[in-house]
């Protein structure tokens, strides 16, 4: 395993032959609070994956025991002047966006509080692993502000407009097992097991085609909310840019050949 620090608080480890990378949110004094500092580091580290193309899924982590993200420093936000809050607002979003734009399968570990901008990580991840001790929520409203890093968009797709209504005017805390009955984490793990799971289920997606899989996640990307005529031709086209690649063809000769294939990842 090899790691690459961004800046203090964010960590890239690469597992095995580097085909799964993890993120991980390393600022335990704050509990993960998301400074404006973090947040470039976040958008650094999320631009390198993506670029990388032995990068086949992202799975985001946390160091502190007791929570996977508390969302925005409110300490340092306390500080803010208006300019100060205008200013910082691109960098904050650098760092939603970055996760959710990576072009490859991502894999949320969540244990403990996962709220506000945490939650929002976590949204923006294609599936979300939590153990039995996590507390999730949008609370945004409850300190005069909206989900700003993608929660009023996301969480609708996830469970419906109503759910997400209810859970963002309300600011509720979701504990596990409601959480996963809802439908706000897709995997419910023993408590512990969030971080090892998903790693499991990254290396699980890691062995197929990267052209193939980088193709799946952007026709299910961009394709989600169309109607179906336009979703299919978005997947066509995503056909089309894996059914005349190298993958293709060694995909095809392996199965024939009976091995393991060898991806050139083109």
């Amino acid at each position: 395993m090899s790691e690459e620090r961004y800046g203090e608080f964010v960590l890239v480890r690469r597992h095995g032959p580097g085909h799964v990378a993890e993120l991980v949110l390393d600022r335990p004094k704050a509990m993960n609070a998301v400074s404006t500092e973090m947040a470039r580091s976040i958008a650094g580290a999320c631009a390198a994956l993506g670029a990388d193309n032995g990068v086949r899924a992202v799975v985001l982590t946390s160091t502190h025991e007791r929570a996977f993200c508390v969302g925005a420093d409110l300490k340092e936000r306390n500080s803010f002047s208006d300019a100060d809050l205008v200013r910082q607002r691109p960098v904050a979003r650098g760092a939603y966006t970055g996760v959710l734009e990576l072009p490859v399968p991502t894999i949320a570990a969540v244990h403990g509080f996962a709220l506000g901008g945490g939650f929002e990580l976590a949204l923006s991840c294609d599936v979300i692993v939590a153990d039995r001790t996590a507390v999730v929520g949008l609370p945004e409203v409850s300190v005069g502000v909206i989900p700003g890093g993608g929660g009023t968009q996301l969480l609708p797709r996830r469970v419906g407009a109503a759910r997400a209504a209810e859970l963002i005017f309300t600011a509720r805390r979701v504990e596990a097992v409601e959480a996963r009955e809802l439908g706000l984490v897709d995997e419910l793990v023993e408590e512990g097991q969030d971080r090892e799971q998903a790693l499991a289920l990254g290396a699980r997606i890691a062995v197929n085609s990267p052209v193939g899989l980088r193709a799946a996640k952007r026709a299910l990307r961009v394709g989600h909310g169309m109607d179906l005529r336009a979703g299919l031709e978005v997947e066509d086209a995503a056909w089309r840019a894996t059914a005349f690649s190298g993958d293709r063809a060694e995909g095809v000769a392996a199965f024939n050949e009976k091995r393991k294939p060898e991806w050139p990842g083109e």
